[in-house]
């Protein structure tokens, strides 16, 4: 015979307690001593209880599970964020139901329907290059579900958001350049219609503007984040006859095709093309030359996400819709340094 699920009611008998109090302490609530709660967990244990979080959740009329919706899971950067974002609601019991979007609109719109149709206590999510209109989010919102969005995101609609300051970061970069003896910089964007992509693009063209130097249509060009497609991208603008003498790449994987290609074809980095990109991704410290490259501070992102969402499910004020910058970080390493050169000549 199949044994008998153990209840809330027989850890609270064989601790001479209440239910009530048992569930209380298993749900972490302040009210209960942390003696008290040691002693229900030991013998939650011990009697091998199990919680019905769905149940837990119906009586509540809260669902403690967050739907998170990325353009790719594989990422370093969304996997960094989730993970931060995972630490810090789980702390109050959350737990998180993962979709990938891959950059197109009808799989985000399915996504959300699917999160919805889940009773999930909200949505946080990073939009598709795609995305344009926002009924499926404001959808969110009419069911009463907390919607917080980051990174990719999108003033057309009231919610919550977490995002680097991305202006900030393009400006830092380009500056940088200029201040290592760079003169004619090219750009690799992203699709511009999407909110990073539009920051940085204003960033690269501010500091331009401001060290009175040019800017040349032919060196912008659009590449995603790939490695061959930066590649493509440098052959294409190393054939022009003004050639830039750096690059400053929205992406460290087109960055790092456009190191590569350079390398391949005789160029010497960083002594005729420097190069930099945006994202900090692990590989960009064990390349050579290595690569400069901006710190999106994706856990810091992540566990600030975690914490704007729980100022919606669990502060007891009606909370108010936050917009948060974050700093970015430039980490200046040898693919963009002639200074570093002069001193090592001399």
């Amino acid at each position: 015979m199949k044994k008998q699920k153990t209840t809330i009611h027989e850890i609270a008998k064989a601790l001479n307690t209440t239910a009530a109090t048992v569930s209380r302490a298993l749900n972490n609530n302040p009210r209960i001593s942390d003696e008290m709660k040691k002693k229900v967990t030991k013998m939650a244990e011990k009697l091998g209880y199990e919680p019905n979080s769905m149940a837990s959740s119906l009586r509540r009329g809260k669902s403690k599970v967050i739907g998170i919706i990325v353009p790719y899971v594989d990422r370093i950067f969304f996997s960094s964020v989730i993970r931060g974002l995972e630490e810090e609601v789980k702390k109050y019991g959350y737990n998180v139901i993962i979709c990938q979007s891959y950059d197109k609109i009808s799989n985000e719109i399915d996504d959300v329907n699917a999160l919805l149709s889940a009773q999930v206590a909200g949505v946080v999510i990073s939009l598709s290059r795609e995305t344009e209109t926002l009924e499926h989010l404001k959808k969110v919102q009419k069911n009463n579900k907390t919607l917080v969005l980051f990174d990719r995101i999108s003033d057309a609609i009231n919610a919550s958001s977490v995002v680097i300051d991305d202006f900030q970061g393009a400006y830092t970069s380009v500056k940088h350049l200029i201040d290592n003896g760079y003169r004619n910089i090219a750009f690799y964007s992203g699709n511009r219609r999407v909110s990073i992509f539009k920051e940085r693009f204003r960033g690269y063209q501010a500091a331009l503007d401001d060290h009175n130097l040019p800017l040349i249509q032919e060196h912008i060009i659009e590449v995603r984040s790939d490695v061959e497609l930066g590649k493509e991208a440098t052959a294409q603008l190393m054939s022009q006859n003004n050639k830039p003498d750096a690059i400053f790449s929205c992406s460290d994987f087109s960055a790092l095709g456009a190191i590569k290609w350079l390398t391949e074809n005789g160029y010497k980095v960083p002594e005729e093309v420097g190069v930099a990109g945006f994202g900090n991704d692990p590989f960009t410290q064990y390349l050579s030359p290595t690569l400069t490259s901006i710190d999106q501070k994706s856990m810091e992102m992540g566990r600030t996400v975690g914490q704007v969402f729980l100022e919606h499910e669990e502060g007891e004020k009606s909370p108010v819709h936050r917009k948060i910058l974050l700093s970015p970080e430039l980490i200046v390493r040898e693919s963009s340094s002639k200074s570093s050169l002069k001193k090592i000549a001399n």
